[in-house]
């Protein structure tokens, strides 16, 4: 499965370029000359699968526009229940964003790592007791699933969580099924406790789902996996760079640091919605 894509305008953000391997798969990425239009018809909750990507941070006058763009151009309810937006800069440039947020946006600040394949090394809490392979079998799937839904943030809904990471679970096991990309876990008497996927456009492979078991967290799976898995993709697609966001405020950046990633941008994209997931 292909998605609809029109020409696309240069992105030189690496996160950027990386999120629209998933639209390219099954969604809509429309240039319009302004900005592109991101949409996921499959996924509507799934809010940066449905947005609107601009060349530059908001400035004076935006808000009105930008909240008038994505209504015309993605929608609203009763599809559509949330709102999106991004700009392409690699330096977290915030803009004018006071109209945002007294409106309820949510600024989201994140830092990408990438590394090529000199720079990977194992980490110094690398764990050897575990077993990690690629998923075989609909059980694999069944047990990445549990995983994504017991990792959930505070304040979620489990039964819409669950049906929004259902649905990006099924077009990850697609996009592996397509050649795209692949899924690894890390398991323990065949007990899966963490769980990733890398896929792939060109010469840059992006990771996603990154998550281990909040029972098994602290014993170096999570890095032992990243390794491993960068080492398959560097080997077997001859990817020249991988690349991973980590939410600022979050301490997976230092375990990927330790495997040998390195920070090399900070992006900012700010969303509302009228809704819980």
């Amino acid at each position: 499965m292909r998605g609809i894509i029109s020409s696309i305008m240069k992105v030189q953000s690496l996160g950027y370029r990386t999120d629209l391997i998933f639209p390219k798969f099954e969604g809509q990425i429309n240039d319009r000359g302004n900005y592109l239009v991101i949409k996921t018809d499959s996924n509507p909750h799934y809010h940066w699968g449905n947005f609107i990507l601009f060349p530059h941070p908001p400035q004076n006058g935006d808000f009105l526009r930008w909240k008038e763009i994505f209504a015309s151009e993605i929608g609203g309810p009763p599809d559509y229940f949330h709102q999106a937006f991004g700009w392409d800069s690699t330096t977290a440039e915030r803009g004018e964003l006071e109209a945002f947020t007294q409106a309820g946006f949510k600024v989201n600040q994140y830092t990408f790592l990438s590394a090529s394949k000199d720079d990977i090394h194992r980490s110094p809490w690398h764990n050897p007791n575990v077993s990690i392979r690629p998923f075989e079998n609909d059980s694999d799937w069944e047990a990445a699933l549990e995983i994504q839904i017991a990792c959930r943030g505070p304040n979620v809904s489990p039964q819409s969580f669950a049906e929004f990471i259902q649905r990006k679970m099924d077009r990850y096991r697609r996009m592996v099924a397509s050649s795209l990309g692949f899924w690894f876990g890390a398991f323990i008497d065949d007990q899966l406790v963490s769980n990733l996927g890398i896929f792939f456009d060109e010469d840059l492979g992006r990771f996603q789902g990154i998550a281990t078991h909040p029972h098994y967290k602290r014993k170096g799976f999570c890095g032992t996996l990243v390794y491993v898995a960068a080492l398959h993709a560097f080997e077997e697609r001859q990817t020249s760079r991988l690349v991973m966001g980590a939410d600022e405020n979050y301490s997976a950046a230092k375990i990927y640091e330790s495997i040998g990633f390195q920070a090399t941008e900070r992006q900012i994209g700010i969303n509302w919605w009228n809704y819980q997931l």
